[in-house]
């Protein structure tokens, strides 16, 4: 057992994380030692996390961990130049020390015309509540408690449940800041939980493992520990006596969970970095219809409870909501400051990354699209990482079901699905109203018409 604190201490350290307000304080302090070093611009962000997870095996103990990290970043623009520095000592002569280090290495630095803080007039000014906050105030024996409770139900839900990597019960809550030499200061806390449960299983000397979990903002809106146990022992149990398919092409149905990744990958092709270095299989392709006419992305940053959203974004920069497609047309890219001037646009507020982006559907769910598909493979997992961001070609490794009229008939497994994500994305027929809640895209069940199968 690996124990970084004891369960006292766990149990009150959550509460006791520095608040918003007092990472401001550090972030102000770290300007006025900026400012006293006459750079032009500098940035500063803050942090403190603090977080407990607990990991049980076959009843037991395995895994016990305490976290509490705190840090400060700066950043210093001088001349064109920049120069950053981090610490996790916040006391004022760390902090002084570190924004002295910036502002050294800005010296040795390339001048860059681009560099910079985002415009002064895009500083988010309207902090509203997002309701990100939900502290769950467990100690270290409650966690461990419901982590056995939830390995327990998948190891009694099936006597060919025969092994177990665990279950896991986590709970973080942190708080950010970010300000900078624009006057702009901003601050909030947010909590993350989850639950997860990993098993295994044997028949007739076929081993399988599968896994399931839930994650949300709010411990209340987690899944049952019990249903969080069972699914995972039913989804293991399902791939017992998986088979090898024939070569074929045939349609492809991705799980939600999967099919935010698959929409990912066009996600990560738009990013500015990935366009101004011309490393992306859709640069330049703002204007183009990359999808399907029904299809529309829509990122809206301030969703209460998401798990991706912020009023404002690394820059400090207000979000908004926007359609990056729709009609299926790629409407625009995901830009900081910094990737907008390279590419002479305007940021969107994207530093850091886009915020809760949201996949239309014109589809029912799951079960609605396995009677849709007819005959195809329904992929529940996918293996390796096998995409090409600069041409787009996709091949990845997957296990699944062979379904047939509509239902699911045997699993499968070592087969490969491949093709171009520019011609795959644009056979998407069908996008279910299922939509994964649990990361920053919420996308439902994907069917594709028509995808390369490789198996025996």
């Amino acid at each position: 057992m690996n124990e970084v604190a004891n369960s006292n201490a766990v149990g009150g350290a959550l509460v006791d994380a520095l608040g918003p307000k007092e990472l401001e304080a550090l972030i102000a302090e770290a300007l006025d030692a900026a400012h006293q070093q006459g750079v032009d611009q500098a940035e500063v962000a803050a942090s403190h996390d603090v977080g407990l997870s607990a990991t049980a095996r076959f009843g037991e103990v395995e895994n016990l961990e305490y976290t509490n990290d705190r840090g400060i970043w700066v950043t210093v623009y001088k001349n064109s130049r920049k120069g950053s520095a981090s610490t996790s000592d916040t006391t004022p002569p760390a902090i002084r020390e570190a924004v002295a280090k910036a502002c050294s290495f800005a010296a040795y630095t390339a001048e860059d015309p681009h560099s910079g803080l985002a415009d002064a007039k895009l500083m988010c000014s309207d902090f509203i509540d997002l309701d990100l906050d939900h502290r769950w105030d467990i100690n270290a024996q409650q966690a461990i408690d419901m982590a056995i409770r939830c390995e327990a139900a998948a190891l009694a839900h099936d006597k060919r449940i025969n092994n177990s990597e665990g279950a896991t019960v986590s709970t973080h809550r942190g708080a950010r800041a970010y300000g900078n030499t624009h006057g702009f200061v901003g601050s909030l806390s947010k909590t993350s939980h989850s639950a997860t449960c990993i098993v295994l299983g044997e028949q007739d000397g076929d081993m399988q493992r599968d896994y399931y979990y839930s994650a949300s903002r709010d411990s209340q809106e987690l899944e049952d520990l019990e249903f969080i146990g069972q699914t995972a022992a039913e989804r293991t149990v399902a791939r017992l006596g998986a088979r090898k398919i024939s070569t074929t092409l045939a349609p492809v149905l991705f799980t939600p969970e999967l099919a935010r990744g698959f929409i990912g990958h066009a996600m990560s092709a738009i990013t500015g970095s990935a366009q101004y270095r011309k490393a992306s299989f859709l640069l330049n392709a703002a204007g183009e219809q990359v999808f399907p006419e029904f299809l529309r992305i829509e990122e809206r940053p301030h969703l209460p409870k998401a798990m991706a959203s912020a009023v404002f974004d690394a820059e400090g920069v207000a979000t908004w909501d926007r359609d990056i497609v729709s009609d299926g047309i790629l409407r625009g890219y995901i830009l900081s400051s910094y990737s907008a001037r390279r590419l002479r646009l305007e940021t969107t507020a994207n530093a850091g990354g886009p915020q809760n982006l949201i996949v239309s559907s014109n589809a029912d769910d799951l079960d609605a699209l396995l009677v849709e598909m007819g005959t195809g493979l329904l992929v529940e997992e996918l293996i390796g990482h096998g995409v090409n961001a600069v041409t787009g070609d996709y091949s990845r490794g997957a296990v699944g079901h062979w379904v047939e009229n509509g239902k699911k008939q045997y699993p499968v497994h070592e087969v490969t699905i491949a093709g171009n994500l520019r011609d795959l994305y644009r056979r998407i027929e069908r996008i279910g109203n299922d939509r994964d809640l649990r990361g920053g895209i919420r996308c439902g069940s994907l069917l594709v018409g028509e995808m390369t199968i490789a198996g025996t």
